[in-house]
């Protein structure tokens, strides 16, 4: 819509054009999800189910109570900010609708009592991811870049759905599973987004440092990284409620569409590896017992047995660290993960 008005308008008031450039649209976006959701959020959230607890999570109990699944308004305040300043693209909106999707069997899996069963919820990831490696191959072929090597690998839309779709419903599980503590998976997976959006503007979506880099160029990036910027404000404006002692949750309505989105612009960067540089505390908080636990049931081994996962549950009960001793540490854990591991991904090359 703004880029339409800065169409419509610049030729009469040169400043309008401004609204023309991702970074203004980035910005503006940014800061009117994050008002949205600081200001309208704990106006609506009182419709919302509350929390039931959890069996056997570390401290569930501090929970009881209060509301849950403020998830689905933080994805809505999303969708509305980029139909305002998203340029037209209709393989990002129907992205956007899966979100959507995914944010609902977030709420339902928050909501009933028990929850849904964890059949019902892979297999809808999985229904899921696959849906949005479809919409994004666009039954073209995809150019694949991987790490410490120039080479580039170059697959049949099929194959780019092959790949990309066990990647995508690992980063839907990885998310979820960090949340459990005020803050974490919020604070975690922004930090995520941001840099994903840097990623997808200054190198995937740039076709000189692309070129320089030996990275495919994907003028689409450029899309992806204003929808990072406006996502990345809507939980922002969230956390402010999140804060040790949380105010509301946002429950699996809120992680899942995240970790979807994750696992959105991992597609795009043209890296299936990317998400291991950008999210390796999220992975190992959270798919380290996804991956404990699927080991254990399908061969019986047991690995990792004196280890409590989600990790963050572990340092709670075993070191007995507080909630925000948790949250701040594993931000300075993840923030210097990433700076070195990111420089490692694009500059050796």
């Amino acid at each position: 819509m703004l880029t339409f008005l800065s169409d419509l308008i610049s030729p009469y008031w040169g400043p309008a054009r401004l609204f023309a450039f991702y970074p203004v649209l980035a910005t503006v976006g940014a800061l009117l999800s994050a008002l949205l959701s600081l200001l309208v959020l704990p106006r609506v959230w009182h419709v919302l189910t509350t929390d039931k607890g959890r069996a056997h999570a570390v401290k569930a109990e501090e929970s009881v109570g209060k509301p849950v699944g403020v998830g689905i308004f933080i994805v809505l305040i999303t969708v509305g900010v980029l139909l305002i300043c998203l340029p037209y693209d209709p393989r990002l909106y129907f992205c956007l609708g899966a979100m959507l999707i995914a944010s609902c069997v977030g709420y339902l899996d928050d909501s009933k009592p028990g929850g849904l069963s964890e059949l019902t919820l892979g297999l809808t990831d999985l229904a899921i991811s696959l849906f949005v490696c479809v919409v994004l191959m666009n039954g073209e072929n995809t150019h694949v870049w991987l790490p410490f090597t120039s080479a580039q690998l170059t697959l049949p839309w099929w194959g780019g759905v092959l790949l990309y779709t066990p990647v995508m419903w690992l980063c839907i599980n990885a998310v979820n599973c960090n949340d459990g503590v005020d803050g974490v998976s919020g604070t975690l997976s922004s930090f995520t987004i941001c840099v994903l959006g840097l990623i997808l503007y200054f190198v995937v979506g740039d076709v000189a440092n692309a070129r320089y880099l030996l990275i495919p160029y994907n003028p689409d990036a450029v899309s992806w990284a204003l929808a990072a910027a406006v996502f990345c404000g809507a939980i922002l404006g969230y956390l402010w409620h999140n804060a040790p002692p949380s105010a509301a949750l946002m429950g699996d309505a809120g992680s899942r569409p995240i970790g979807l989105f994750v696992g959105m612009c991992v597609v795009v960067t043209g890296n299936p590896t990317m998400v291991f540089f950008v999210g390796a505390l999220l992975l190992f908080n959270g798919a380290t017992g996804l991956a404990k636990v699927a080991l254990m049931r399908l061969f019986g081994w047991r690995i990792l047995s004196s280890i409590r996962f989600p990790f963050h549950d572990h340092v709670r009960k075993n070191l007995n660290w507080s909630n925000s001793q948790v949250l701040l540490r594993f931000l300075l854990i993840h923030v210097a993960s990433i700076w070195v591991l990111v420089i490692l991904l694009i500059k050796v090359r």
